[in-house]
Formats: C-alpha cells, sequence, structure tokens
C-alpha cells in the first residue's frame, strides 16, 4: 500500500515545480544561502500541494479512469490504494504545504492557496470547458512562478511569465491531442471536453503557442533590461538548445507517439534531459560567470 501511495503521489512529476525555482536564478539570487533555503522550502511545498492534488484527482475520476487504457493501471482505479487512505494522505499532504507556506512570505501562501482552489476548480469543473481546461493548466504553472518570486521577495519578470504561459499552453494543447489520438472512437467517453477538439484544431494551437514560446524566449534573451538585471548580453546563445527541446518534444509527439503522453515521455528521454541539463548549466554559466 506504501508503494501504491507513493506512486500516486506522482514524484517523477515534481520537476513541474522547477518553475518555483526560476525566479530565484533569473533574478541572481542563486549564490543567497538564505535565498535558496527560502526557494527550496516553497519547492517542497508546491511538490506536497501539487502530489495532494493528483491523489483528489485520481479519487474524483478513478471510475472514468478504470475504462482508460493507461491510467486504468493508477493505484486508485486499481484498487491498490484504497479510498479511505487516499483522502487522509491528501490532507495531510495539504497540510504539510499549508504549514511550509506559513514560514515564507505572506504572498507565497496566497499564491499557494489560488494554486489549490485553482486545481479544485480544475478537477470538478473546468476540465470539462473547452480553451478553459488547456489555459486553467497554464495558469498553474505561471502561479509557481509567481509563488517563488514572493518566497524570495523578487519582482518577477514580465518575460519570465509570457514564457512561462506559452510553454504552459504549448504542454497542454500537446497533452490533448496525444489523448485525443490514443482513446480515438471513445475519447469522448473517457473526457468529455475531447469531443470538443479535433486533430487539426490542436495542430494549430500547437503551432501557435510553440511559435510565441520561441519568439517570446528570443526576444527575451536579447532584451536590454534582461541585460541590465542578468549582467550578461549572451543569453541568446541558449536560444538553440530551446529551439531543440521544443522539436525533440514534437519529434516525441508526432513520430513516436505512445501510451505515455508526452509530457511523461520526454522524462525518460535521454536526448531531452541531455539537452535540459547543458540548457541549465549553460544559462548558469552566463548569468553567475558574467
Amino acid at each position: 500500500m506504501l508503494v501504491a501511495l507513493l506512486r500516486s503521489l506522482r514524484p517523477a512529476q515534481w520537476v513541474k515545480n522547477a518553475f518555483v525555482l526560476a525566479p530565484l536564478v533569473f533574478a541572481h539570487r542563486l549564490e543567497d544561502p538564505r535565498l535558496l533555503a527560502a526557494a527550496a522550502l516553497a519547492f517542497f511545498a508546491f511538490c506536497a500541494a501539487s502530489s495532494a492534488v493528483y491523489l483528489v484527482n485520481d479519487l474524483a475520476d478513478r471510475d472514468e479512469d478504470r475504462l482508460h487504457p493507461v491510467k486504468r493501471l493508477r493505484p486508485i482505479a486499481a484498487g491498490a490504494l484504497p479510498v479511505a487512505v487516499a483522502w487522509p494522505a491528501a490532507a495531510a499532504l495539504a497540510a504539510a504545504a499549508a504549514l511550509a507556506a506559513s514560514r515564507l512570505d505572506g504572498r507565497f501562501a496566497l499564491y499557494l492557496a489560488a494554486y489549490f482552489a485553482l486545481n479544485l476548480l480544475y478537477t470538478f469543473s473546468f476540465k470539462h470547458i473547452v480553451i478553459l481546461d488547456v489555459m486553467s493548466i497554464s495558469a498553474g504553472f505561471v502561479l509557481r512562478v509567481l509563488a517563488g518570486a514572493a518566497a524570495i521577495g523578487v519582482e518577477v519578470s514580465s518575460w519570465l511569465l509570457l514564457c512561462t504561459t506559452f510553454v504552459a499552453l504549448f504542454l497542454a494543447f500537446s497533452k490533448r491531442r496525444h489523448e485525443l489520438m490514443l482513446l480515438a472512437d471513445s475519447a469522448a467517453s473517457q473526457r468529455r471536453v475531447l469531443e470538443q477538439y479535433s486533430p487539426t484544431f490542436l495542430d494549430q494551437m500547437i503551432n501557435v503557442t510553440t511559435a510565441s514560446t520561441v519568439i517570446c524566449y528570443a526576444l527575451y534573451a536579447v532584451a536590454p533590461e534582461t541585460a541590465a538585471k542578468l549582467g550578461t548580453r549572451h543569453l541568446i546563445a541558449t536560444l538553440p538548445l530551446v529551439l531543440y527541446g521544443i522539436f525533440r518534444f514534437l519529434y516525441l509527439l508526432y513520430q513516436r507517439p505512445g501510451r505515455r503522453n508526452p509530457t511523461e515521455a520526454i522524462l525518460a528521454d535521454v536526448p531531452f534531459l541531455a539537452n535540459l541539463a547543458l540548457w541549465s548549466v549553460l544559462v548558469v554559466a552566463l548569468v553567475y560567470g558574467g
């Protein structure tokens, strides 16, 4: 049962909470031990919060998940994790997140509460409303960035918020396309909102968000205020790595579709992970090495 509980927490998805750490890196504060500790606590809070949200989502969707070719293997849907255990676990995780938030700036607690509220609305309402479902997912990433900035007491860059928004929309539309293609004729019965989507429409949305992400990141990299704030004019050198990451993601989505959605597939894709690691190292080297 403990193994089933751990699987339900989806620790592999905690990597999404790295967005909480972005303001620390791009505010040029990575060398401050006090702020580093605050950012780490904020990251922990969002890991606990997101796992609580996953449990609530799996509890709410357990009947539908049992009909899904992949989600039926989730512990709650499969019966490996009893409902009587999952609910208290979700409450305990939410309490742990709240306790961590109480040790940080008050604005962080507000953003964390907004994250909880947004995800509850998504679970019980928004995920059934076309386009709003995807925008809700994107808003969750933006709240992570805002919360990360609040935790260390810095103002978040508008460019960072824009890039986060477009990246999140890109990932969310890609996930919807994967679900639509995987479930085929049974898509609407598995997730009602998929009846409102089509491959053509989703491809158009993916094209729009892909272009928006690249342009936004490129403009951010060459903006004079970015150079003044980060102390380097060479952030544009990371653009080829951003392009490769996006192209690799699209390759997995279109050329190597599998049972797992692309946001999960990239976590096991060595070329993508190597590129991500190289991008991270290069960003830190440019920002902190001049």
